[in-house]
């Protein structure tokens, strides 16, 4: 019995897991994102393909009915580590919401993930406003030579 409830719950992940790639697949028009197959120890998160701005995305899905937020970001944070990804979600079922309303469905991350989304890269984290004002740090990001 017990072994039945943890294979119903599986295939439930596993549809749902599904259910993200396909909908990632037509709103983004691209067949690289797929399903990733599990790897045990160095699991690098549930869906591959997904790039921002060319840095690679780890995306773990959940799909129970309690929330719990902390362990699936720390799962997913050390996934990002494990594949050498840039950014990390967790994307979470939203209850009532289906296949039909996939859009709704909830993706968390931590407030550093969105600080470096919004400057660019985590690098970017590393400098002061005023670096990053800066002609030299203006050259590097251009990738040209700077004489000062």
């Amino acid at each position: 019995m017990a072994g039945e409830a943890m294979s119903r719950q599986k295939e439930k992940g596993t549809q749902f897991e599904r259910q993200v790639v396909d909908y990632m697949r037509s709103r983004l028009g691209d067949d690289r994102i797929e399903r990733r197959a599990m790897s045990g120890v160095n699991d690098r998160g549930d869906v591959s393909g997904v790039y921002l701005r060319g840095k690679g995305v780890v995306i773990e899905c959940k799909n129970h009915r309690r929330m719990e937020l902390a362990q699936w970001l720390d799962e997913a944070e050390a996934e990002r580590g494990n594949a050498d990804a840039e950014y990390a979600f967790v994307v979470h079922k939203r209850k009532g919401c289906g296949e039909k309303s996939m859009g709704e469905t909830y993706v968390t991350c931590d407030l550093e993930t969105l600080c470096a989304i919004i400057a660019g890269s985590r690098w970017h984290l590393n400098y002061t406003a005023d670096e990053r004002a800066d002609g030299r740090y203006m050259a590097f990001e251009a990738g040209i030579d700077y004489d000062g």
